[in-house]
């Protein structure tokens, strides 16, 4: 069920005290900031090589770049460049992979996060 501001599924506070009470190890968000563009970069390039539509891995990484830079310029910028750098290089890769190779190597991508 979605509610307000009782506990529920849209209450903001609790999302982001939630949120910051296991965002601020050092270590944690160390993590975050290494593994988290990579992760990026293998859906995007699983988006080139499945596209339900075209050019759906350019929406994908204008929607998250966008998003970034509205929750703060400065470093928000540097996100959406982060983003855009994800883009061209899921590009590249599918492009020199094609599909057959590409979902071989994206595949386990996620996987090798948790061993």
């Amino acid at each position: 069920m979605v509610r307000g501001g009782d506990g529920g599924l849209l209450d903001l506070e609790r999302h982001f005290a939630f949120y910051g009470a296991y965002h601020s190890n050092p270590v944690n968000v160390f993590i975050h900031a290494l593994f988290v563009w990579p992760i990026f970069l293998t859906a995007l390039l699983l988006l080139h090589l499945t596209a339900p539509f075209l050019h759906s891995a350019a929406v994908g990484a204008a929607i998250y770049g966008a998003f970034y830079i509205s929750l703060d310029r400065r470093s928000g910028t540097l996100a959406a460049v982060l983003c855009l750098l994800c883009w061209a290089a899921s590009d590249a890769l599918a492009a020199r992979l094609g599909f057959s190779i590409g979902c071989k190597v994206t595949d386990p991508c996620p996987f090798w996060l948790f061993v």
